[in-house]
């Protein structure tokens, strides 16, 4: 089964990265990295017929790990999850 999840960036600090994620731009939940703490929550869930929110917070938080640790902490203002 392929999965694809969109994450469009809507805050940026020091502390923390704040992303709007879903399966597109209509149908969006909202997630939190800590820089500090390294540690990843869901602020709102998606709220989609299809799939729970655990299916596209789990891809959204792999893809904000992958930033964090493999691309130098650099969180582009749009990225995508896609297997």
């Amino acid at each position: 089964m392929a999965s694809f999840v969109l994450l469009l960036k809507d805050y940026e600090d020091e502390e923390k990265v704040v992303y709007h994620f879903g399966p597109n731009e209509q149908i969006l939940g909202k997630i939190e990295l800590n820089k500090k703490s390294e540690t990843i929550r869901e602020i709102e869930p998606v709220l989609n017929s299809t799939h729970e929110s655990k299916f596209y917070f789990d891809r959204a938080a792999q893809r904000l790990a992958r930033c964090l640790y493999k691309e130098g902490g650099v969180f582009p203002d749009k990225a995508t999850f896609e297997s």
